[in-house]
């Protein structure tokens, strides 16, 4: 019988698809990695490894800014902008480096660079058939790793301007003397907070009525007040309509209609509104795969799309698109393909935004609890009140804790605060070990410490 070239056949190295990779070599399947650029996705080469160097460099800014108030005095503070970016550079060189090095040192899972096309399926043997290059290999399975890019929104003169987005903002080595950051998310915020402590002036336009739309009323205006108090301005219910490259290099950013129309000119244009999934030149529809209108793969809760052998991981299965979520993708189809079956997509899953002060999230937001028609209890709890915070002087934000009543456990949490991406792991935790809010309401917590927040935050309920 006719063997198929490889057993598996991983398209895209990101978070899921390495560790994926070693795991099923090591299960003795004959498995090959195929990427068309970096491997370690877009959170080592662009997203997370950098972004967090970057903004780690922007709060020593700002600290230094504020040395006065711990009793130190720096009289002047002075940002070498090319210097901050290629210090993140050399920490996603490193990570990345050290990912080719695991990979190409070993002749299973085999890595093969190019950009891989899925062009049917034999007939006769039933393999799958993927495409590098001139050379055509076969499979029994297809994992698609291949990740997002940019969305570019349809605005009126977009593909005639300079712009900065999350995969090139990078090689932009000049500081933005005025900024406009399009989107006011979680990549719009920290990035807006990034350009505003290096020394730009820096504009947050989005077109919902508030910013981080998507979480509750009281943290979006707590973010909104932390960021317009380091001078960042936003246009919020805003939507560009054109924009124009002036001779000068200027950009213009015209909103409204005819009837009212209103311009803003700024040095430089991030955007940031939203991310696409890689799925529109790896030949799905050869095997039928099946996409939806955004170009997102359908999978079911164990990552499998209707095709059998076909798997999806990473940002193009749809919901949360986390590095964490990725990974944690590969240990679902570990699972699958060679382990219990047990896990799959039903999981418990938090997020950060990482500006400073951190926005830590997990559940459900008070306003989502609400619509369930269940009774909950909600606490806030102020970090102001909390001793460590008012020692390090970090006193701005507030924790709030979402219960259902009938069970005790927690459903929600939002911590605004200093290290609050940290923080929420306790709430994350609980959440995952089933147990009511009073375990973590009965331990002790040492003092002093940013977590006794997260306990202080529950004693009322």
């Amino acid at each position: 019988m006719k063997k198929p070239t490889y057993d598996v056949i991983i398209i895209g190295g990101g978070q899921a698809g390495i560790p994926l990779a070693h795991a099923l070599a090591e299960a003795k399947m004959k498995v090959a990695l195929i990427e068309r650029s970096h491997l370690g996705g877009s959170c080592v080469n662009f997203g997370c490894t950098p972004t967090k160097a970057v903004i780690a460099s922007a709060r020593l800014a700002h600290l230094a800014r504020r040395a006065k108030e711990f009793g130190i005095r720096i009289p002047t503070v002075e940002v070498d902008f090319p210097a901050v970016l290629k210090r993140a550079k050399s920490i996603a060189l490193e990570s990345r480096t050290s990912l080719e090095e695991g990979m190409e040192k070993t002749a299973n899972p085999k890595l093969i660079r190019g950009q891989a096309q899925i062009v049917g399926k034999d007939e006769t043997d039933k393999f799958f058939r993927v495409q590098i290059g001139e050379e055509v290999l076969t499979t029994e399975q297809i994992i698609l790793n291949t990740g997002t890019r940019s969305l570019i929104p349809p605005i009126d003169g977009i593909n005639e301007v300079k712009i900065i987005d999350a995969g090139n903002w990078l090689e932009m080595n000049e500081l933005p003397e005025h900024i406009a950051m399009l989107g006011g998310s979680y990549i719009g915020l920290e990035m807006a907070q990034f350009y505003r402590r290096m020394g730009s002036r820096v504009t947050v336009i989005e077109t919902n009525e508030r910013i981080a739309h998507r979480e509750d009323e009281d943290v979006s205006a707590l973010l909104q007040n932390i960021l317009e108090g380091e001078k960042i301005e936003f246009r919020l219910n805003a939507k560009v309509t054109r924009v124009k490259q002036q001779k000068g290099g200027k950009i213009v950013l015209t909103f409204g209609d005819s009837d009212d129309t209103k311009t803003l000119s700024v040095s430089h244009l991030f955007i940031a509104v939203g991310r696409k999934p890689n799925t529109d030149n790896l030949g799905l529809e050869s095997i039928g795969v099946k996409i939806d209108e955004h170009g997102i793969v359908k999978v079911d809760e164990r990552l499998a799309t209707d095709v059998e052998g076909i798997w999806a991981a990473g940002d193009i299965r749809g919901g949360f698109q986390f590095t964490h979520t990725a990974w944690d993708d590969y240990r679902i189809i570990e699972s699958q393909m060679i382990g219990d079956k047990s896990r799959t997509t039903k999981r418990i899953v938090p997020y950060a935004m990482f500006t400073d002060p951190e926005l830590g999230r997990v559940g459900m937001t008070e306003s989502e609890a609400h619509k369930t028609g269940k009774k909950i209890k909600v606490s806030c709890y102020e970090m102001k009140s909390n001793g460590k915070s008012r020692e390090i002087g970090e006193p701005v934000g507030f924790i709030k804790v979402i219960i259902d009543a009938k069970t005790e456990k927690i459903v929600g949490a939002a911590i605004v605060a200093s290290e609050g991406a940290e923080m929420v792991h306790e709430y994350v935790d609980l959440m995952n070990a089933d147990v009511p809010f009073t375990v973590l309401r009965d331990s002790v917590h040492i003092h002093p410490t940013l977590a006794e927040a997260v306990q202080s935050a529950v004693k009322p309920l």
